[in-house]
């Protein structure tokens, strides 16, 4: 079992570094759906709806870098059978819409995912993320100006997120994720990012 000053940290800017006792934001509405979920969850702490790892007590990792804010989070966010509720606020909050300030509750499922797809890549790299949570006014804005983003974007659930790796080809990043088969895979190479989502299994390019 990990101390709680072992759990997580958490990078607000390109120099701030915090350790130990961190102290996240507060965001009621955040805690309020965290409390919510983790209340759902069966005993052994699995998914309430999709498993997409094996139910276990070891540990998972997710790395993050807001590319938008240069916020990063690197956190244990399942330990001992069980999410950690403080990792997902502080991985909601990198998540926000950067362009609204708004904050919403990312599926731990959607951690799940990254957590498999960077041990099947072999990466300890920080997955760079280009879009996280979209408000619905943000989405509807980037609607307007592109035929590829949908009217009812899994962003705006806390579901997906478009992403890539430093030290991954995105190819070889499209592929591992198509390979899962664990929700929607978008490939956008002029822009180079992968679209992932935890919806329903799809692909499109």
């Amino acid at each position: 079992m990990y101390a709680r000053r072992d759990l997580f940290r958490v990078a607000l800017g390109s120099t701030a570094a915090l350790t130990g006792a961190v102290s996240v934001p507060s965001h009621g509405r955040c805690q309020d759906l965290i409390g919510d979920y983790l209340a759902k969850l069966p005993a052994e702490g699995a998914p309430p709806t999709v498993e997409m790892v094996p139910v276990d007590k070891a540990p998972r990792r997710v790395a993050i870098h807001n590319l938008h804010t240069d916020e990063r989070v690197d956190a244990v966010y399942y330990d001992d059978g069980r999410y950690v509720p403080d990792a997902l606020v502080a991985v909601n909050h990198v998540m926000r819409d950067f362009r609204t300030g708004d904050v919403h509750f990312m599926e731990p499922q959607l951690l799940d995912l990254l957590h498999i797809l960077s041990a099947k890549v072999e990466s300890d790299q920080p997955f760079q993320i280009i879009s996280g949570y979209r408000s619905p006014k943000t989405n509807a804005w980037l609607h307007e100006r592109s035929s590829g983003v949908a009217v009812n974007s899994f962003h705006m659930k806390g579901m997906a997120t478009d992403i890539r790796l430093q030290n991954v080809d995105l190819s070889k990043l499209h592929k591992a994720a198509l390979s899962l088969q664990k929700g929607g895979v978008g490939y956008y190479p002029e822009s180079d990012f992968i679209h992932v989502d935890v919806g329903p299994v799809r692909s499109w390019a």
